[in-house]
């Protein structure tokens, strides 16, 4: 009886384990679910922001409707037309940049909120977007991500503060950031930036809480345990939060 009752709490200790590497609820009616590599969903009071939404409908299939979309960059692994059409979301607004305008089905053309890096648009009157600049700055990566045509951005929701970095190196504008309350910062090589340079960039603009995403590059996955290591010798208010980015 007793092997049978320890052998119970292991199972679900290890449930409980899974189901938190899904999803991270935080305080303040926002909670943040991983869809793949650069993928997420946002979840805030009853509105569902998709952010690059890629993988097609089935990768969506237990969230709720969105009622914004937020796309960063033309890349594949950022831009789907397929994905956006299966998902039905013609008359929902979608912020993009304008190369990213540039490449939507026409199907798709309703409700663009075009923004340049440095622009603001306000949704709802509940949710705030700035566009801010993402792009490489190391010579051989320079082709990857130039300057002016993606967007990363800030979310404010009610009075928290959101980064998303897209596909970005550890820019002047991205240690500029202040009272960021959530980061997602890529970290992948040769395409975005390296963890030293993530870590740098974190510790200079000091977010409560930082979740490494995009890091996925073409030699594998980014060492993320570094990363966090990084942060936590010089910084103890600096959350680092891990989630299933590739499940």
């Amino acid at each position: 009886m007793k092997i049978k009752s320890y052998t119970y709490y292991i199972i679900l200790f290890f449930i409980t384990v899974s189901c938190k590497s899904e999803s991270n609820e935080l305080n303040d009616n926002i909670k943040i679910t991983p869809i793949s590599h650069a993928t997420l969903v946002i979840e805030y009071k009853n509105e569902a922001i998709y952010v690059d939404p890629v993988g097609g409908q089935s990768a969506f299939e237990n969230q709720i409707k969105p009622s914004l979309v937020l796309i960063t960059d033309i890349h594949g692994e950022h831009l789907d037309n397929k994905t956006l059409l299966d998902l039905n979301i013609n008359k929902i607004s979608k912020v993009v940049p304008k190369a990213v305008e540039e490449k939507l089905d026409t199907r798709l053309k309703e409700n663009i909120i075009v923004l340049n890096n440095g622009e603001h648009h306000v949704i709802n009157e509940s949710i705030s977007v700035e566009a801010i600049p993402m792009y490489n700055l190391r010579e051989e990566a320079l082709k990857f991500h130039p300057k002016g045509r993606g967007n990363g951005y800030v979310l404010t929701l009610g009075d928290k503060r959101i980064y998303i970095s897209g596909d970005t190196e550890d820019i002047v504008e991205m240690r500029a950031l202040k009272n960021i309350d959530i980061a997602f910062i890529c970290m992948n090589l040769p395409y975005t930036m390296p963890v030293e340079q993530a870590a740098s960039a974190v510790l200079d603009f000091k977010p409560k809480t930082v979740y490494p995403y995009h890091y996925r590059g073409s030699e594998g996955k980014s060492d993320v345990r570094l990363f966090r290591s990084l942060i936590e010798k010089d910084s103890k208010d600096i959350e680092v939060v891990q989630l299933d980015w590739y499940k």
